[in-house]
């Protein structure tokens, strides 16, 4: 069992940067592709970036490609997600997940462990 939390949410200007977090309370968090997803309301969870266990593969949604970045640090069983240019309609509660594959997915049902997101908020 893995559990993971976010924090790092909030409210800020369009235009402006926040930088995620997510902290795995398993030592072998290594092992995990990790990803994160989001929900704004009323709308389906979506596909915003994901990270094969050494970091060197990731993948991003086409909506956050080139404004988003994601990282990870081993050592401390955390996860990150920098957002720059942060859009109004970047709104939405962002989840941290975690998938035993190897291979990095997309698709947010083949992830095992999921946090209970922190709510990013961007102001026009």
């Amino acid at each position: 069992q893995v559990q993971l939390v976010e924090s790092g949410g909030g409210l800020v200007q369009a235009g402006g940067s926040l930088r995620l977090s997510c902290a795995a309370s398993r030592r072998m968090f290594a092992i995990y592709t990790m990803g994160w997803f989001r929900q704004a309301p009323g709308k389906e969870r979506e596909f915003v970036a994901a990270i094969s266990w050494r970091g060197g593969v990731t993948d991003y949604g086409v909506s956050v490609k080139g404004r988003f970045t994601i990282s990870r640090d081993n050592a401390k069983n955390t996860v990150y997600l920098q957002m720059n240019s942060l859009k109004p309609e970047d709104t939405a509660i962002y989840y941290c997940a975690a998938d035993r594959q190897v291979a990095i997915t997309t698709n947010g049902y083949e992830y095992d462990y999921w946090g209970k997101g922190t709510l990013v908020t961007v102001s026009s």
